[in-house]
């Protein structure tokens, strides 16, 4: 249980910004459930998610980096979720998984050439006894435009993704599970997007995700 506290590469729970953000976030509680869920959503609505943003290197994917951004993708978010949760002394491991995804922008079905996201990003926090999985990557009001149910998150229950959107559309379809690592399986996960994905994925969209999540949503109600 010591690793899923450590300080490493990419956790890095020990920065003083990661220190600030879980005691600011986490409320006056002493429990730790009850921290663990304020620092879920914290992290869920206080980091939009940003696909565009692909840093695919330990610096670029730091808890203490996307504290600075305040913009990130599924697995630096999952990061920083498990860096606030061991800055607090609450145990977390990151979650892998390929996930099938029906709902993108037009301009990431071209970067990405395929529907779907693998080495998708989640964090496992121990809670009770038990392992528990958050998945913090869409905030709310990306939730609102393209008419998802938002994950919420008690503790206590799994949070992963919704099979179908409000509208009864598909949405997220599991693939396969890749386990939980109490460290970034970086090379694991290169390996996978090179073997998936093209260079052009590598370089990351160029755009405003938030104004192409506007486009698509507008050409779809319409």
């Amino acid at each position: 249980m010591n690793d899923a506290l450590a300080a490493t590469p990419t956790i890095d729970c020990d920065h003083a910004d990661v220190l600030a953000f879980a005691r600011e976030h986490a409320g006056a509680s002493v429990d730790p459930r009850t921290q663990a869920v304020e620092l879920y959503y914290a992290v869920r609505d206080g980091v939009r998610y940003d696909p565009y943003g692909l840093v695919l290197t330990i610096p670029g994917l730091k808890a203490s980096r996307s504290l600075e951004l305040r913009r990130a993708w599924c697995v630096p978010k999952a990061i920083l979720l498990a860096a606030a949760c061991r800055a607090l002394g609450i145990p977390a491991r990151l979650g892998f998984a390929d996930v099938k995804n029906h709902l993108s922008t037009e301009r990431m079905r071209q970067t990405m050439k395929t529907d779907v996201f693998y080495w998708h990003g989640y964090t496992a926090i121990a809670l009770g006894g038990q392992w528990v999985k958050a998945t913090p990557a869409f905030n709310i009001e990306l939730c609102e435009k393209f008419r998802m149910k938002p994950l919420e998150f008690d503790g206590i229950e799994d949070s992963i993704y919704h099979p179908f959107d409000l509208d009864g559309h598909q949405h997220m379809e599991y693939l396969r599970f890749h386990g939980e690592f109490d460290d970034l399986p970086f090379d694991r996960m290169m390996n996978a997007f090179a073997t998936h994905y093209s260079q052009e994925m590598y370089e990351g969209a160029v755009g405003d995700f938030d104004r192409d999540v506007d486009e698509e949503t507008r050409d779809n109600a319409s």
